[in-house]
């Protein structure tokens, strides 16, 4: 998704008057010939609006939601659920976290404090995305944008998600609408607003029951995914062999 070049060039005249494109491509580290490209084609990546947004030291949210097609952000911000939270830690630290626990009981001694890998990790999207399904979520997303199943299935499976569908998700199922930005990557959870150490807090308060079917329903996800990767590869092989 993109805002029109028209409206960003009104944007960036207010928020740095008199810089040149070659000054704000230079200060946000873009290249000077993609925003160029950006121009002619009337459509400017929402991601050049962050970088240039960050590199002035601006409120990024706010940023956005100068923008008509991400005005609903000024009054979308909320806290993420524990669900949201815990979707954003990687399997690799469920698992670090079972290891931890079991170490703490037989010792009888209190877990370690846990460093987490950065967001987004390889599934954060998929597993957001489940964190806040409701049972006719996926219907509305697709009804809302009039999107093909198949389309919106591809992004999850490719781990991204357009910022219109990250938005819609997020309003249709009713959690912070600046969520969805974060774990697509565009925006960090500082900018979005999350509290600090959120995400090793819900996993602190995440009960060893739940801990351990969650790892469980993960290591099935990814099992199936490497089973079709296999598959892909087998098929792959032989129509190599086939050919000769």
């Amino acid at each position: 998704m993109s805002v029109p070049a028209k409206a960003f060039q009104q944007w960036l005249n207010v928020v740095t008057p008199g810089t040149t494109m070659t000054a704000v491509s230079s200060m946000a580290g873009i290249k000077r010939s993609t925003l160029a490209q950006q121009l002619v084609r009337g459509k400017v990546a929402v991601s050049t609006v962050i970088s240039i947004s960050r590199a002035l030291k601006l409120d990024v949210l706010q940023s956005l939601a100068g923008f008509d097609r991400y005005r609903e952000l000024s009054a979308g911000s909320r806290p993420p659920t524990d669900a949201e939270l815990i979707s954003q830690i990687s399997d690799i630290d469920l698992l670090q976290q079972i290891l931890l626990r079991n170490a703490a009981a037989q010792f009888q001694t209190s877990a370690p404090a846990q460093p987490l890998g950065p967001l987004p990790h390889a599934t954060s999207v998929r597993n957001w995305i489940a964190a806040i399904d409701t049972v006719d979520l996926r219907p509305r997303i697709l009804t809302d944008l009039r999107m093909a199943a198949q389309n919106f299935s591809a992004q999850l499976s490719a781990n991204r998600l357009r910022p219109d569908i990250a938005l819609a998700a997020a309003r249709l199922s009713g959690v912070g609408l600046a969520n969805g930005l974060v774990v697509t990557g565009l925006l960090t959870p500082e900018e979005a607003g999350w509290p600090p150490g959120a995400r090793a807090d819900a996993l602190c308060r995440l009960p060893d029951a739940e801990l351990v079917t969650l790892s469980v329903i993960r290591l099935e996800a990814l099992g199936k995914t490497l089973r079709r990767i296999d598959q892909d590869n087998e098929q792959t092989m032989a129509l190599w062999e086939n050919l000769g």
